[in-house]
């Protein structure tokens, strides 16, 4: 089973909110979760995110893998630091026409 840590939407059309949770990666986005483990606002001034750091550190050591919106909300918390690995790019660059 490939446990991940995401996002999960609640809150009204034009207004999201969202909470911080373990869940398997094969169930829908605001399907059932495992534990809650925080929540992000993305409207507040500035961003509310508040984070359980025990259990997100406690899910991490246990193998789960963080979403890249995840990932950056943790390190921006402190919980978890920078790799020295070099991520890979997202997209590939446009080649340009000679």
């Amino acid at each position: 089973m490939a446990v991940k840590m995401r996002l999960t939407r609640m809150g009204d059309k034009k207004s999201p909110f969202y909470r911080i949770v373990v869940v398997d990666s094969r169930v829908a986005r605001d399907g059932k979760y495992i534990d809650k483990v925080g929540h992000y606002n993305p409207i507040a001034q500035p961003a509310e995110v508040v984070i359980d750091a025990e259990k997100a550190k406690d899910w991490l050591a246990k193998g789960v893998q963080p979403t890249e919106t995840v990932r950056a909300l943790l390190l921006n918390q402190g919980i978890i630091e920078k790799s020295n690995k070099l991520s890979p790019a997202k997209t590939n660059p446009k080649k340009k026409k000679d």
